[in-house]
């Protein structure tokens, strides 16, 4: 049997009207023509789009094959039982460019997805912010103040953005955001995402524009209302916990019972894996040669890596670089 080693995936490219270039322009990808690319999926096991190998003898298998035949070897601890039909690769990780704001929207938690028809996970997710024009601001949490009832008042009046804690975020920033914390971004931004594997999103409101048919996109009030966490209230940026090693600094960003998350910045080769845990590793500034790498290349800005759980490799820097790693809790 073929021996597991990391693995680079096509990316798949999600076209939303909020989508631009920036994907292109600020992260290097090879976008096809067009001016509404959204969303890259660099690592996606789901009914919405799934992950190929990219390169290497495995090049061609997809994410989920390797989680249903080789899910001790990808995922170590964290794999699912033998024959389970809800078995998949537990995260998903994206790259966004918001050219324009998105809907105000939030996810439901896993027993709120698991109601679903066809059931769902629910969807805890995080953001790094990689580009930022001035005066780009983020939605994250309702206001102090603001319980179910007197969102949906402005609901009703169709001012819902004036419920919502907003932020001008800086590049670095980390952002949390639980299930149940209503949400958006505002135009201007482009972020890294670590979530829950879902796609399941509810719209409670969408600064009335249409689609491209000219008709306004449908909303979900009534399943937002109820997903949302009234007892969150505004969100802030993470205050990362620092800790320096010789030749890395860590930042960890996020420590919760879905995901963690958290960014090196290398300037020496830096040992990963081979500890029963997989890890998804994403270059966030410079370039990083990855010991058993198929692709034979440095991974550059804006790619990213699998390190399945059963393989232990290096991280070598050219000079300095910073990688975004997210991993399933320890």
């Amino acid at each position: 049997m073929t021996p597991l080693y990391p693995f680079r995936f096509e990316p798949l490219y999600k076209r939303y009207l909020w989508g631009g270039r920036r994907l292109a322009d600020v992260l290097g990808k090879q976008l096809p023509p067009g001016d509404d690319y959204a969303e890259s999926w660099e690592v996606a096991d789901h009914a919405s789009g799934q992950s190929v190998v990219a390169a290497g003898p495995l090049a061609g298998t997809t994410l989920h094959q390797l989680v249903t035949e080789r899910g001790a070897e990808l995922l170590g601890r964290h794999a699912p039982q033998p024959g389970s039909p809800q078995a998949r690769f537990p995260l998903l990780f994206k790259l966004l460019d918001a050219q324009k704001v998105l809907s105000v929207q939030v996810h439901p938690d896993d027993a709120g997805g698991a109601k679903l028809t066809p059931p769902d996970l629910g969807k805890t997710e995080a953001w790094v912010v990689l580009h930022a024009e001035p005066g780009s601001v983020v939605y994250a949490g309702l206001k102090r103040g603001f319980d179910r009832p007197a969102l949906e008042r402005e609901v009703i009046r169709g001012t819902s953005e004036l419920c919502l804690h907003k932020i001008e975020p800086k590049v670095g920033d980390c952002i949390f955001i639980p299930a149940g914390v209503v949400h958006a971004l505002g135009a201007g931004i482009v972020i890294a995402e670590i979530q829950q594997a879902s796609d399941t999103t509810f719209r409670l409101y969408d600064w009335k524009r249409v689609g491209a048919d000219g008709k306004e996109r449908p909303l979900h009030i009534q399943q937002s209302l109820d997903a949302i966490d009234y007892q969150i209230g505004p969100v802030n940026p993470q205050r990362p916990r620092v800790v320096e090693e010789s030749g890395v600094r860590k930042e960890e960003l996020v420590r919760c019972d879905k995901f963690e998350l958290s960014r090196w910045q290398l300037s020496q080769p830096q040992a990963i894996g081979g500890d029963g845990r997989c890890y998804l590793i994403c270059v966030l500034e410079g370039e990083v040669a990855i010991e058993g790498d198929a692709a034979g290349a440095p991974l550059k800005r804006g790619q990213t890596i699998l390190v399945p759980a059963s393989v232990a490799t290096n991280l070598s820097p050219s000079g300095s670089a910073t990688v975004l790693i997210s991993a399933l809790p320890s």
